[in-house]
């Protein structure tokens, strides 16, 4: 699956190799499916392949956001395309429900009030620039997802963060920060990668 910013078609005719409107209805029924199974399991929903289209079972990278009352209440992903799709929604779907440290797992009183997202992610590419000013340059805000990488720090702002940071000086702060590095370090040995995602 490919996603970026020119016009091409996928192998599937698909302009962008985009999903379909019903393909998005199908992740999201696949997405709250496995949450509720959580609930009565405690494991992410078996996905039946042979039930969903082509583009659904190729591999792809996907995050799952919850929020609750407009306020975040879990969020997984992952960053490469090592499953099928629909898999991965349905594994990252219950993560986020379940398994995000910085939230105790989802109970069952509160999936009615539960507003979730899913955001289907491009292959990254990494950037090249000389300094962060050169890096900043050339931020897409609203387009670019981040990945930022220093030696064992690593995170991640989906295209959607930009809502909240608008500016690319904030936006690459705070992203060190949540890489667990000084929102002012800088290092030759920093890299960073851009996506951009389709999400719903």
């Amino acid at each position: 699956m490919s996603l970026n910013n020119t016009t091409s078609s996928d192998e599937h005719g698909r302009e962008d190799g985009r999903l379909y409107e019903k393909e998005h209805k199908l992740l999201r029924k696949v997405a709250q499916a496995s949450i509720e199974h959580g609930l009565r399991i405690g494991q992410p929903l078996a996905v039946d392949m042979a039930r969903y289209p082509c583009p659904l079972r190729e591999p792809g990278a996907s995050f799952v956001t919850l929020n609750e009352r407009g306020r975040l209440r879990g969020c997984i992903g992952s960053l490469e395309a090592t499953r099928p799709l629909v898999e991965d929604v349905a594994h990252n779907a219950y993560a986020a429900a379940f398994s995000d440290p910085r939230f105790p797992p989802l109970q069952a009183h509160e999936l009615p009030g539960l507003d979730l997202h899913i955001s289907v992610l491009s292959p990254a590419t990494p950037m090249q620039f000389d300094s962060e000013e050169d890096l900043i340059r050339q931020l897409r805000p609203g387009v670019d997802g981040l990945v930022l990488e220093d030696g064992d720090h690593r995170g991640t702002f989906l295209p959607a963060v930009w809502a909240s940071l608008p500016d690319a000086h904030d936006f690459l702060q705070h992203l060190k920060l949540k890489a667990g590095l000084p929102a002012d370090s800088w290092s030759d040995t920093i890299r960073v990668s851009r996506y951009v995602t389709e999400s719903f």
